[in-house]
């Protein structure tokens, strides 16, 4: 009858009880998508049924009159114009832009605009004439906004501010409001004069005449409508650091903080020049005119959102994380945006992952692998089973709870770049990413997941459809069933046999490169040996001849594939379901001390070995004595950490492993 002992090669066990215990306190993802999970609209169908339109905005030209939302009753409505300048794609002689009927009241239509309907959400304007390709034309449009709460525009007791992912702008202003459509702005707002009012871009002007004060937000780069953003209130607090362009002393770049009476950003402002440097140093020079940081009324009550040049923060939300991913998104995100909410992975796996290198240039790269393990544990643990990513996104966008699942597009969306890094290597990995971010046809515009994948392919040289069309369009991820066996030839001569076989039922099979280790039992791993194959069909054999004996094999030494789960099954032994009147382990659990008592029919030798459930042996205690009857062996295990290991007792041709816990 064959024997098989089954070993766990993906138990995190150790170290996500650790890892769990560290970040008790939420990360920067995790407040980030807390926020978006958490936002009372739900998604609506594209205004077009497609990403592609007839016209191509150019310019948002926004005047505001927000003097009264500033003193009780704190009212949300206010008088505006917007003169919205578009060139034309296909010829047309009417516009539709997204503006919802319940905030804002359409008074008229001026310019190049003659009529308007405006209703299911939709300002439909005729233009004066049958425009052609090539032709730019502008309309103005007079509206109100109405004082009903819309989870966009928030006024309440001295704050005003608006929040506008993912369809929040057509609630403050008319607008074709899909990412893909990115305009510049400029944004002048009347306010009293003891409010401060940011915005995107770079500060024009504040002017001050009588009672009121003018702002004049201009932005030099294009902007997806929703990262759009006013962030004001009575009595702001505002330091500007300067951050001076290490390599031309003259080029300074002001990052303006916004913060409430109380709160102290000091250790944010310490750091914001050094991650700029860092940013700067992989993904290329800070794309933007200025940045800041604000935060905003207590009715944003989580984590960050990344508005272009102005990213709000809750109250008191000044956390080196939280700042890390929110600023990674400029590059990633604001710079480089989404094409269509379907393509959502290049803005939040990307900030997440970003955060985790942040973390690894502050504190080491062992703490850079420790966070990606953790959010790789995360995913594991709270995996509700879609793909990161459907095509049919695009048009018909899924609720705020699936396109910003934490599980899944940010914690397997960050582990996604941490395998495309292994996949390719380090040098390859940061020289892809730094092209993407500077490629002519996505910096200031927009991009979808084929657009990334072609472009790694072109900037690694290598064909990568393979990878990315499996981690990001199939749901879960690969279960190994692996066995191997050592068998002794002639001599000196032994074969390593392996075979990697994939059982998982709820998704397809991914191809892989895949690690294992040979381990010759040296000291210190002296002559242990590491291979790599490539892992393209299920059921692959694999043999080796060695001219010494191996001891142990690892699969995924290095954990490489971060998302899996995995056995490995060896010939002639067995895990527990061993009659306890052959084999038994007291004080099980313990803190490491354990009594091995075997059952002999003869006076023979015996070896003790132990090991992690990913294969490394830790003790091993050759040639004991066995006498006739029950015999007590005593193993200390007492240096080796909390967790779930293996001892293997071998006697007389005959392999017994049981399962023993530690803990401490």
């Amino acid at each position: 009858m064959r024997k098989i002992f089954t070993i766990a090669v993906l138990s995190l066990i150790i170290g996500q009880l650790a890892l769990a215990q560290e970040y008790q306190g939420k990360r920067g993802s995790e407040l980030c998508a807390e926020r978006k999970q958490n936002m009372q609209e739900q998604m609506l169908r594209s205004v077009l049924e497609s990403p592609s339109h007839s016209f191509d905005v150019i310019n948002y030209d926004l005047d505001l009159d927000l003097f009264n939302c500033y003193t009780s009753p704190y009212p949300k409505s206010f008088t505006a114009t917007n003169t919205v300048t578009f060139r034309i794609d296909t010829a047309l002689s009417s516009i539709v832009l997204n503006a919802d009927n319940t905030s804002l009241a359409i008074i008229s239509i001026a310019g190049d605009g003659v009529s308007y309907t405006h209703q299911a959400n939709q300002l439909v304007i005729q233009l004066n004439r049958t425009y052609l390709p090539g032709e730019i034309a502008e309309v103005l449009i007079r509206y109100n906004h109405l004082n009903v709460t819309d989870y966009a525009f928030y006024v309440s007791n001295g704050f005003l501010f608006t929040d506008s992912e993912p369809q929040g702008a057509r609630k403050w202003f008319p607008c074709y409001d899909d990412p893909s459509d990115k305009a510049t702005l400029s944004l002048r707002a009347k306010v009293k004069t003891n409010v401060k009012l940011g915005s995107n871009g770079r500060l024009a002007d504040s002017v001050k005449v009588a009672d009121s004060l003018w702002y004049t937000w201009i932005s030099r780069d294009p902007i997806a409508t929703y990262l759009m953003v006013i962030s004001s209130r009575v009595n702001y607090k505002l330091d500007i650091v300067k951050r001076v362009n290490p390599l031309n002393s003259a080029d300074t770049l002001p990052i303006r903080f916004y913060y409430n009476p109380g709160e102290n950003p000091t250790a944010m402002k310490a750091m914001i020049v050094p991650l700029t440097d860092y940013f700067e140093s992989l993904f290329g020079a800070h794309p933007f005119e200025k940045n800041g940081f604000a935060t905003v009324g207590p009715q944003f009550t989580w984590g960050g959102m990344e508005n272009q040049t102005l990213t709000s923060l809750c109250p008191g939300c000044w956390e080196s994380s939280l700042i890390a991913h929110e600023y990674a998104h400029q590059w990633f995100g604001d710079m480089v945006t989404c094409a269509t909410w379907a393509d959502i992975w290049l803005n939040e796996g990307f900030a997440t992952y970003v955060e985790a290198l942040w973390t690894g240039e502050q504190f080491g790269q062992p703490t850079y692998q420790q966070e990606l393990e953790y959010n790789a544990y995360n995913y594991m643990s709270n995996n509700p089973g879609w793909a990161i990513s459907n095509p049919d996104w695009a048009i018909t966008p899924p609720s705020n709870n699936v396109l910003f699942n934490y599980a899944i597009t940010y914690m397997k969306g960050s582990c996604i770049l941490y395998m495309y890094r292994n996949v390719v290597g380090d040098s390859l990995f940061f020289h892809s990413l730094y092209e993407y971010a500077n490629d002519t046809n996505f910096r200031y515009k927009s991009a979808t997941i084929p657009d990334f994948i072609v472009k790694m392919n072109e900037s690694t040289g290598m064909e990568l459809d393979w990878f990315f069309n499996q981690w990001l369009y199939t749901p879960n991820h690969p279960t190994y069933a692996n066995t191997y066996s050592f068998n002794q030839l002639t001599g000196d001569q032994w074969e390593v046999k392996f075979n990697i076989k994939q059982t998982q039922t709820n998704t397809g099979f991914f191809t892989m490169p895949v690690e294992f280790k040979i381990n010759f039992g040296g000291a210190g791993g002296v002559g242990d040996t590491v291979f790599t194959v490539m892992n393209e069909f299920n059921d692959e054999n694999y043999s080796f001849i060695f001219n010494r004996q191996p001891v142990s094999l690892q699969f995924d030494p290095n954990n490489k594939i971060l998302l899996k789960t995995a056995s490995l099954v060896v010939a002639n032994e067995v895990v527990d379901g061993i009659p306890d009147e052959v084999l038994r382990l007291i004080q099980n659990p313990s803190k490491g001390q354990f009594n091995v008592v075997y059952y002999s029919t003869k006076n023979t030798v015996a070896d003790v070995q132990c090991f992690t459930q990913s294969g490394e042996m830790v003790y091993n205690h050759n040639n004991l004595s066995i006498n006739t009857g029950d015999n007590s062996v005593n193993i200390n295990l007492s240096n080796l950490a909390t967790g779930t290991y293996l001892v293997r007792f071998m006697c007389d041709g005959k392999i017994y492993t049981r399962k023993a816990m530690i803990v401490k």
